[in-house]
């Protein structure tokens, strides 16, 4: 029997499993289990990773000081406390591989995004999962189980899958209440979804113990180039990029990120389009029976009478060539997270939804 092992933790991890992206024998699919922009990214960032291309046998920078730069200017922040990464995944990692180990203990809620748990356990730390009130963060819960032992608290606001979030007065209480050396990180993935809010950058400046998360993978359209970034205390970002490889973003990838962040135009008509189809199809599903809360990201988390319902209408959809996301493992085995499509496709599956309901009940 042999005795190379792994390091404590990591044999606990259930590998993250990503939205499907095709149904056995069917070729004309729509995909709404990702969470993807539908309508991709900008004319200007396809047209710089084209020219990018002229560029693969250099190495990147090593700095990110333009991709800095440009988020610094469009989001009015100090380029000096951003932190880039591949996706906000590896901002997550890389809090966790300074700040938690063997001992330490993560705090996440029953429903957040299942990296948390992932890094927890592959840094050796203890993940707790704290209840959360109707599928809301619950920030009292949280304070309760914190101890000398929390290390980390994360937050994703809005929540991926449940879409619901909380208000910056309650996580100023959160971050007011922590322990002395925990952090709390407030995961702005879906953050631009919502108008007028800065995804926690104002508390990030107002304190020493809070640090943001940002995607280009959503609003943006870059899921396929795997961008992110962090931003947080001086002294926290000079930690984690003394962990970060680096090289970890290809020049491809800085160059289409902030050819995209500044495409402020393309962004604002994206939001707004979620905004209004998100918004139809909550109340279309509604109208057959299928009830959601009020969803802030790009997605609605619809939710039915028990499991068997739920697994039903999923198999139906993807009779009808339509991919949305099975949660039971996000504690919701009820639910169904469809990512908000364009127009065709919100129409299409709402109707799909409505022919099961009518045959269900």
């Amino acid at each position: 029997m042999t005795k190379i092992i792994p390091q404590p933790g990591i044999m606990e991890i259930a590998p993250y499993q990503g939205g499907a992206s095709h149904v056995e024998g069917m070729t004309n699919v729509v995909k709404l289990s990702s969470n993807e922009n539908p309508f991709g990214p900008s004319e200007a960032a396809k047209e710089a990773f084209r020219k990018a291309a002229y560029e693969l046998h250099r190495y990147p920078s090593t700095d990110h000081a333009g991709l800095r730069a440009a988020i610094g200017e469009v989001h009015g922040l100090d380029p000096e406390r951003i932190v880039c990464g591949v996706g906000s995944d590896e901002i997550i990692s890389f809090l966790c591989q300074s700040y938690a180990g063997p001992g330490d203990e993560v705090i996440h809620t029953e429903h957040g995004f299942a990296m948390y748990r992932i890094s927890t356990l592959a840094n050796g730390a203890t993940p707790v999962e704290v209840r959360e009130r109707e599928r809301v963060t619950d920030v009292d819960a949280i304070l309760a189980a914190c101890n000398e032992n929390t290390r980390l608290v994360f937050i994703a606001n809005p929540n991926n899958p449940t879409g619901t979030m909380v208000g910056e007065a309650d996580l100023a209480r959160l971050a007011g209440n922590l322990p002395e050396r925990a952090l709390l990180v407030i995961d702005g993935a879906y953050g631009e979804y919502v108008e007028g809010y800065d995804s926690g950058a104002s508390l990030v400046e107002a304190r020493e113990n809070v640090v943001m998360t940002r995607t280009f993978s959503k609003l943006y359209g870059l899921g396929g180039l795997r961008v992110g970034w962090g931003y947080g205390p001086q002294h926290v970002v000079d930690v984690l990029n003394r962990v970060r490889g680096p090289f970890n973003l290809s020049h491809a990838a800085l160059v289409t990120a902030e050819a995209a962040v500044r495409d402020t135009d393309w962004a604002a008509k994206c939001r707004d389009d979620n905004t209004r189809m998100r918004a139809w199809l909550a109340e279309a599903l509604a109208g057959y029976g299928v009830a959601s809360d009020t969803s802030t990201g790009n997605f609605i988390l619809a939710r039915f009478a028990d499991r068997a319902e739920a697994e039903a209408c999923d198999a139906h959809l993807q009779s009808e060539g339509l991919i949305v996301r099975r949660v039971a493992g996000y504690n919701l085995p009820h639910c169904l997270r469809i990512t908000v499509g364009d127009e065709p496709s919100c129409r299409r599956v709402a109707h799909a939804i409505g022919q099961f309901m009518g045959r269900a009940r």
